[in-house]
């Protein structure tokens, strides 16, 4: 199991107020649709995250208004408490784009109490991926794997284009020249792999782990270390001790620390790691402030870039 972002049952009950206020001024013609014409002006988009949410404008340009959820990069996402704002923008959405694999249920428990049914696209049902498989966790953190990404960028476009016809040819457009700077950090993504292939890895949570796999590295982690971390749980004095000793072993060419959930344990191996010169690679899961998904993606990929060229 893995933790998910929620919505208190105070905040969701406001929320449904909200809604329910919302909907006393909506006219008889508008009833039960998104608005009172839908099919003009910028296609309005909720995303769960501000990482979803810089996708979906990307692909849609001018021609869409995007409102993310999540979107704070100095809060631990996970303990994120959704607003009556929240369900008053996605009462209005035509179309939502949510990470799906357990990541951000709270929308679906939202979108329960919209009148009207926007298009939801799931990036996890979309990546094609087994979420539930037999030999462990599904990883939820698909926004560093490419090419969910570049499928949930194509499903976009369908979305959009179907919504605004006219609009069409725009999005593909966009949609290509996005696609094409995806394909860069694929190609970067290989390069590594040809140089470093092999080395091992610690991470405090699977995060970045697909870009660590496409790049060809090996999680050294025990995986009760980043379960544990994940899960919001005490790690095992036995398996602090493990992780702890792949620093002092020098088994690892990086670790991947996740910024934005920390405590004591993780504290413990940031330390470890330094205190031994093993690089540390800083990662988030919301997009940060001042960078766009391609811009943090492309710096993710530098820093470790980096790191691996230190571990020689």
């Amino acid at each position: 199991m893995k933790r998910s972002v929620f919505i208190s049952t105070t905040i969701a009950a406001v929320a449904v107020a909200t809604l329910a206020l919302a909907g006393c001024s909506t006219t008889a013609s508008g009833a039960g649709t998104a608005s009172s014409d839908p099919a003009s002006g910028p296609i309005r988009v909720v995303a769960s995250t501000n990482v979803w949410g810089d996708i979906a404008e990307q692909i849609g340009g001018d021609d869409v208004s995007v409102t993310s959820i999540i979107d704070d990069p100095n809060k631990d996402p996970h303990e994120y408490q959704a607003s009556g704002q929240n369900q008053l923008a996605l009462s209005k959405a035509e179309i939502v784009v949510v990470n799906g694999g357990g990541y951000d249920d709270f929308v679906g428990d939202m979108l329960k109490a919209v009148p009207t049914k926007p298009v939801v696209l799931t990036a996890a049902d979309i990546s094609g991926y087994d979420q539930h498989p037999s030999d462990g966790d599904f990883n939820e953190h698909l926004w560093y794997d490419f090419p969910t990404v570049d499928k949930v960028a194509q499903k976009l476009v369908a979305a959009y284009s179907k919504a605004r016809p006219k609009d069409a040819g725009t999005f593909e457009s966009n949609a290509k020249k996005f696609e094409a700077s995806v394909a860069q950090l694929t190609d970067l993504e290989a390069q590594l792999k040809q140089s470093y292939a092999g080395k091992g890895a610690a991470i405090t949570e699977p995060v970045p782990l697909y870009m660590l796999n496409a790049i060809g590295l090996v999680d050294k982690t025990p995986e009760k270390f980043s379960e544990a971390i994940e899960n919001d749980s005490d790690v095992a004095p036995a398996v602090l001790r493990e992780t702890l000793a792949l620093f002092s072993g020098h088994k690892v060419a990086l670790l991947a620390y996740n910024e934005q959930t920390t405590g004591a344990e993780t504290q413990q191996v940031l330390d470890a790691a330094k205190a031994n010169d093993v690089p540390v690679v800083p990662v988030t899961e919301t997009l940060p402030e001042g960078k766009t998904y391609l811009t943090w993606m492309r710096s993710n990929l530098d820093n470790i870039g980096a790191a691996l060229k230190k571990s020689r």
